[in-house]
Formats: structure tokens, sequence, C-alpha cells
């Protein structure tokens, strides 16, 4: 077992020992997380690591009765604050939940996917094993989500519910990160402008083709050609094998 280690509250200072959920002092809500720099514990809030004095990222403990449960454990999702993300967080198997919104968000904006990163990745989860395969509700409507490969291409299969968000189980959301962050999200773009240019192709030439057919039998009519686009608005629906 673990021996609780002694930290200082980030709200009033205040000395309280690791294992703590809330301040003696100030009655803060407490949770502590694990160092970037050094995999030291310190509590959610705090600006410097107590053990080696790196700066932490910024995060925060939310009050949010409408949280939801987590699709696996079934116990109440914690809503977090990471610099301007919000993001929900099991405290059993360490998953998180994204909405659309969100997620999209961190996909586009190499800032906050810093921030994140910062947090998801900064410690192993205690109860991050490898999760069963099986089909798990939405936080939000409880419907069964999809299993899908992010990108289509990552190799990281998270749990997808396209009207409310994205499911991450424990250490999911830090390799999606950094498959965006080596370009990853940026060839598979090029790549579905590639598949769409060989379609917009086919459909022209199938044009041209049903347009000779009708001069030939005098009858006339219109083809119209679907041209798709691809913008981060479309990350939700475009990259996941559906």
């Amino acid at each position: 077992m673990k021996v609780p280690e002694a930290l200082n509250c980030p709200n009033c200072g205040g000395a309280v020992t690791s294992d703590k959920t809330k301040c003696e002092f100030c009655g803060s809500r407490l949770k502590t997380v694990g160092c970037a720099a050094c995999l030291g514990m310190m509590f959610l809030g705090s600006q410097f690591c107590g053990h080696c004095g790196a700066k932490a990222y910024k995060a925060e403990l939310l009050d949010d009765a409408a949280a939801g449960d987590c699709p696996r454990c079934k116990v109440k999702l914690q809503s977090l604050k990471i610099g301007v993300v919000n993001i929900r967080e099991c405290e059993r198997c360490g998953g998180f939940w994204s909405d659309s919104n969100t997620f999209e968000t961190i996909c586009s904006n190499k800032e906050h996917q810093a921030s994140v990163l910062g947090f998801s990745g900064s410690y192993v989860h205690p109860n991050s094993g490898q999760p069963t395969i099986s089909y798990v509700p939405c936080p939000d409507c409880k419907q069964l989500m999809n299993r899908s490969n992010f990108a289509r291409s990552s190799g990281v299969i998270v749990d997808l519910c396209k009207q409310h968000g994205v499911w991450f189980d424990a250490g999911e959301l830090p390799k999606i990160i950094e498959f965006i962050d080596k370009g990853g999200l940026d060839r598979a773009r090029e790549k579905e402008k590639i598949v769409l240019t060989d379609e917009r192709s086919r459909l022209r030439d199938e044009q041209r083709r049903l347009a000779m057919m009708e001069r030939r039998s005098g009858s006339g009519g219109h083809f119209k050609d679907d041209e798709g686009e691809w913008g981060i608005g479309k990350v939700i629906s475009r990259l996941f094998d559906l």
C-alpha cells in the first residue's frame, strides 16, 4: 500500500495528506495528479510541483450535477477544466469523456492539445489496465456507442456517440493527441481529399456517360455532381470508421 504524502492545499496552503479528498482547513475539494516532469504527486490546481518545482498545467474541479456516469465503472464522472478545455474524468479507471465540440477544439488547437496532454499524460492511472472490449453507453444519452478507429489509421479504437462525444479509455487520449501532433490528422485529411477527388472524377465520368446515352435516346435529364467537403467541423463525422 502506498504511503500518503504530505502536500499543500492549492487554495489555502494548508498541509494535507495526499489521500484526502477535502482540505481540513478551507473545505476545498482535492484531487491528486502526477507531475509531468518528475511524476511526483501534487494536488490538482497547484501552480508548481512541490517536488521538482516544475510549472503545473492549470486545472480545476468543477461542480457538475449532469456529468453523467463512467461508461465502464458506472460511477459519477468528475468535470475538470484544464486551461480552457472542459472534460470529464473517471477517477476509478482513468477514462475521459469529451463532448463533440470540445474534442474538435482539441483536434484543431495545439495549445489545448498541450494542456490536455500535460494533464492526462502526466501519470499512469493505478487502474488503467487493458479494458474489456465491449460496447458501452454514452454518458449523456445512455445509448450504446460505436467502437471506431480514430482517423481510420491511428490504431486507437475509441467509443463514439456521433451526437454527443467520444469516450477515451485510460491512455487513449494522450495517444490521439500524439498522433495529431505527429501530423496524423493532416495525413488523414490529405487521404480524404484524394478519395473525394477520385470520387468527383468518377461522378463526372458517369455524368458524361449518362449524357451521351440520353442524347442517343433523345431523352433529357440532369445528373448532379455531389462534391464533399472537409473541415474541422466534420471531425466527428469524417474521422472514424463507421
